[in-house]
């Protein structure tokens, strides 16, 4: 006769089978690790945010901009390839609470290296470090579950496969060092390009991994949301800049970053889902294109920043250059979310009305408009695009 393991022996809590949870399971949230795993990816974009304020304040816009693109990759990739995983697998045994860890041990790493990035020779060591744990982490955990999942086996192995061996052209790149800005630039697309090949064709082997549609839609409004306080923060650094020496620009640019603030979220959270189907093509889309909505997001946060800067004489580069640091990340979430949900979505011209909207926040600067004209013009898009939903009856879960 055969001794069963009891499910509340010390081994059974330390290292229990990774099998693939209900896709349709109710009442399913993002866990307390899951949070903890949010809060410590946002030191690093918020680090990135830093460094793309300040060459923006020290007019290296565009390789700030580049370094910032390189940096917020490696932080978001790694985070949504967790993000994906864990809606499948998490069994939130001690073993996977433990690999969790090593992966935000990784994620602070990148946070301390990437200011090495923003320098005139930039430094990669630490950042590449950072993102070889956090995915040596997600090897080990998708071979856990390909042990423990054999319908999903081949699947979980190419994951395996595929995120080592883009660490291993990682870890080459690192070898090459110290290479010129525009080299490193092409060596990082091709290992962008092959990072986001490893989902395409791994996922096709077998049945798609068994995400959470619900979770995974929640799990990313949550980053927007930690995304988003970036600007909330610059807003709060311009009233205190404004308490010690009272400015009105200052108290201006606060106001308005708080309105821009509330309209991109607004226009994120709108009554429509974000993700209306498991089909392949379209969560690989949705996933792939939510980068610009966070990059940009985040972007907006530094684009305050600068401004603030300008205000209190920390910058030389006109106050029309830091309207503008504002106005592109606005148009650009904007135009990300009208291509990541509205098209599908949307309700007749309303599916338009970001993408508008933007475009006239952008114009606003050269117009004479400022943070008004874009404030405005955020505020403009989200009304115009909601009015649709708001005349809609409201359906019930069964649809009638």
């Amino acid at each position: 006769m055969q001794t069963m393991t009891n499910p509340a022996s010390p081994i059974a809590t330390i290292l229990r089978p990774l099998r693939p949870r209900d896709p349709e399971e109710h009442h399913r949230v993002a866990t307390p690790l899951e949070l903890l795993f949010d809060l410590v990816s946002v030191i690093a974009i918020a680090s990135a945010a830093a460094g793309l304020h300040h060459a923006i304040a020290e007019n290296h816009a565009a390789q700030g901009v580049m370094t910032f693109i390189m940096a917020f990759f490696a932080i978001w990739w790694a985070w949504m390839n967790f993000t994906w995983f864990s809606s499948a697998y998490d069994n939130d045994d001690v073993a996977y609470r433990l690999l969790t860890m090593v992966a935000m041990g990784g994620s602070l790493t990148i946070a301390a290296g990437i200011p090495a990035l923003f320098t005139e020779t930039p430094n990669f060591t630490m950042v590449i470090f950072g993102y070889a744990i956090m995915r040596i982490a997600m090897i080990v955990l998708w071979l856990r579950a390909a042990y423990h999942d054999p319908e999903c086996r081949r699947t979980a192995i190419a994951y395996a496969g595929g995120i080592f061996l883009c660490q291993i052209l990682w870890l080459s790149f690192l070898a090459l060092q110290p290479l010129a800005f525009g080299i490193s630039y092409v060596v990082w697309a091709i290992g962008v390009l092959l990072e986001i090949l490893v989902p395409t064709i791994a996922e096709p082997l077998t049945k798609n991994t068994p995400w959470h549609r619900h979770h995974i839609i929640e799990r990313y409004g949550l980053l927007n949301i930690i995304v988003l306080g970036e600007t909330l923060l610059s807003g709060s650094t311009a009233l205190r800049q404004a308490s010690g020496h009272f400015d009105i620009m200052l108290v201006h640019t606060a106001i308005s970053a708080l309105v821009i603030v509330f309209a991109l979220w607004w226009a994120y959270f709108a009554r429509e889902e974000q993700l209306g189907s498991h089909k392949l093509s379209r969560s690989l889309q949705w996933g792939y294109s939510h980068f610009f909505i966070f990059a940009s997001g985040a972007a907006v946060g530094a684009g305050f920043a600068v401004l603030v800067d300008i205000i209190t004489h920390h910058s030389e580069i006109p106050l029309l250059a830091g309207d503008y640091a504002v106005a592109i990340p606005v148009a650009v979430f904007y135009a990300s979310l009208r291509f990541v949900r509205d098209r599908f979505a949307g309700i007749g011209l309303a599916r338009y009305a970001l993408l508008v909207f933007g475009l006239l926040g952008l114009a606003a600067p050269a117009a004479g408009l400022g943070l008004e004209g874009i404030a405005a013009a955020a505020v403009l898009g989200v009304v115009v695009r909601n009015r649709p939903a708001a005349r809609r009856p409201t359906q019930t879960h069964n649809g009638h």
